[in-house]
């Protein structure tokens, strides 16, 4: 979630099939917290997928799972009682509370799973990257959401914009 900004429906049905490029991966398809079963993405048609970017960490931590523990269908995580369905949500929300509580991971106190793709988003933003691209890998449905979440994260762009046409009217 914090390398390709997935939501937690997306990253639960993260699938090694789905590295098309050394640095893209493509988000086909969610685990939908009701029904338990994949289904297509939120605000896409079926058929329909984003390509994000894939850093080289991530990548190979998809590729470690996947070669230590294996997949089926190229799915990685599966639901531990029954192997041909997907995961349900309330495993991973168990383990990462089990997780929290046992202090195996420096966990801020207040941090949920879905505060990595919050990460992603404001790493993006924070480095500059344009919000229309953050917003398109995030799946938002309009530059709106990205921009009312995460506006906050810009605040230096009026005095950089000041700075840049001071130096335009200058010439």
């Amino acid at each position: 979630m914090s390398g390709c900004g997935l939501r937690n429906g997306e990253a639960y049905a993260v699938n090694i099939n789905n590295i098309v490029a050394d640095d893209v991966y493509r988000v086909t398809e969610q685990v939908n917290q009701a029904t338990k079963a994949y289904a297509r993405l939120k605000h896409r048609k079926v058929g329909e997928y984003r390509d994000v970017p894939l850093p080289a960490r991530t990548k190979h931590s998809i590729e470690w799972y996947a070669d230590t523990y294996g997949t089926v269908d190229g799915y990685l995580l599966r639901n531990p009682k029954d192997i041909t369905q997907a995961i349900p949500h309330h495993v991973i929300d168990s383990q990462w509370r089990r997780i929290k509580k046992s202090g195996q991971a420096d966990i801020p106190e207040g941090m949920v799973l879905y505060g990595l793709r919050h990460f992603f988003a404001s790493n993006c933003l924070s480095n500059g990257i344009p919000i229309t691209d953050v917003a398109e890998w995030m799946g938002h449905r309009s530059v709106d959401v990205t921009f009312t979440t995460y506006r906050h994260l810009m605040p230096g762009s009026i005095s950089r914009a000041a700075q840049l046409l001071d130096l335009g009217l200058a010439a």
